[in-house]
């Protein structure tokens, strides 16, 4: 036994040191050794484009939003603006009709969604109204640069380019320790997507800005996301998904940590189907970088709540066999016990609050889990209103 409990503990041990440390050090290395390929950019490409809204009860940003999507600089005789109202019951729907009646120059539209069943399935029912040749999806809360869209756009070199995924830019980052927590894994994170999608592809996007064409959308199951669920589902055919950072969104994170808590629960809603979503991807020969950016950036993070308590137990079942065991127990419990004193004393500590923000983060996934299995895992969700 004394064997299977160490086996467990250091396969554990090594699944949560590399998705924290040891990936993001080994893309580093790999972006020196391996002849990557910059990003390249065709400013004359500008095919038509529809700019894609989904909103639920937005009725306190979606008036911004609007004001700003039509101030983007793209062509106006090659852009149209879709409001995807997902059963708003609030004052969203009058404010966009409002809008529209006001605007009358530019091509907006307002599509009601009758039952609400979340953010995907409203994309799914407005992109079959859809007749551009592109689609740029894009938040509600999101304000984006202005040559956003021509950015995204202008990523588009090469017809295995399937998807474009733009930059998330946190502007409330000093409001609170909260948000200058996940201020700080974006930054990480979008390193990290940089170099993954220069190399081959990224293994996921963020919901505030990306694109793809019309005819590549697949309308995917209402409980996942576009985030998680896209850039994998082209990788798998063959086709790359890329980080252009230049066409960038501007977004509050939650200040609260109920907030942030409930949107990391929201994001783990389908975690288990993410640890591995197909086979094919174990597929290093076919599928190559893909095969290794997934594992690292995404299995092993999908596996931290199990690998956390995997390795408690396993470490607590070998205290008896080492010294080392019995130093990496203790370890362990100080590091919790640091998030603890963050919790009781509310201090501002960079470190104890990273700290703290990572154990909450893999709370959220045990969360995310016990709803799976619990059957109350569902596609739509309470928006957090820190972010608005």
């Amino acid at each position: 036994m004394v064997y299977l409990y160490s086996i467990l503990l250091f396969v554990s041990a090594f699944i949560i040191v590399w998705a924290m440390i040891g990936y993001p050090v080994s893309l580093k290395i790999i972006n020196r050794v391996v002849k990557e390929r910059n990003l390249e950019k065709d400013y004359t490409h500008q095919p038509t484009v529809t700019v894609m809204v989904v909103a639920h009860n937005e009725e306190k940003v979606i008036l911004d939003k609007l004001k700003n999507i039509i101030e983007l600089d793209y062509p106006k005789d090659k852009v149209e603006f879709l409001i995807s109202s997902d059963n708003s019951t609030d004052d969203t729907n009058r404010i966009v009709q409002t809008f529209i009646n006001d605007n009358k120059g530019q091509k907006l539209r307002l599509f009601e969604v009758k039952d609400r069943k979340g953010k995907t399935n409203a994309q799914n029912e407005a992109q079959k109204t859809v007749t551009t040749d592109y689609l740029v999806m894009t938040d509600a809360n999101s304000i984006l640069e202005k040559n956003a869209v021509k950015e995204l756009m202008a990523a588009f070199t090469s017809d295995n380019i399937a998807y474009v995924s733009g930059r998330l830019s946190i502007i409330n980052q000093n409001s609170s320790d909260v948000s200058n927590a996940e201020a700080s894994y974006w930054d990480s994170d979008l390193a990290i997507r940089e170099i993954e999608g220069k190399i081959q592809t990224i293994t996921a996007g963020n919901g505030a800005l990306y694109a793809c064409r019309t005819r590549d959308y697949h309308d995917f199951n209402p409980i996942e996301c576009h985030d998680s669920a896209m850039p994998p589902f082209y990788a798998l055919q063959g086709k790359r998904a890329i980080a252009n950072h230049d066409a960038i969104a501007y977004e509050k994170a939650g200040e609260i940590i109920e907030d942030e808590f409930g949107r990391k629960v929201r994001m783990n809603r389908i975690i288990l189907k993410h640890i591995l979503p197909d086979l094919r991807i174990l597929n290093i020969f076919k599928y190559k970088w893909f095969s290794y950016f997934y594992f690292g950036h995404r299995t092993c993070r999908y596996l931290l709540w199990i690998s956390h308590l995997v390795l408690f137990i396993a470490n607590a079942l070998l205290l008896e066999e080492s010294k080392f065991y019995l130093l990496l127990f203790i370890g362990q419990v100080l590091f919790y016990l640091l998030a603890i004193i963050r919790v009781i004393t509310k201090s501002d500590n960079k470190y104890l609050t990273l700290i703290y923000y990572y154990c909450v983060t893999v709370i959220a996934q045990w969360v995310g889990v016990f709803n799976i299995l619990t059957g109350k895992a569902k596609p739509f969700w309470e928006k957090a209103e820190s972010t608005r």
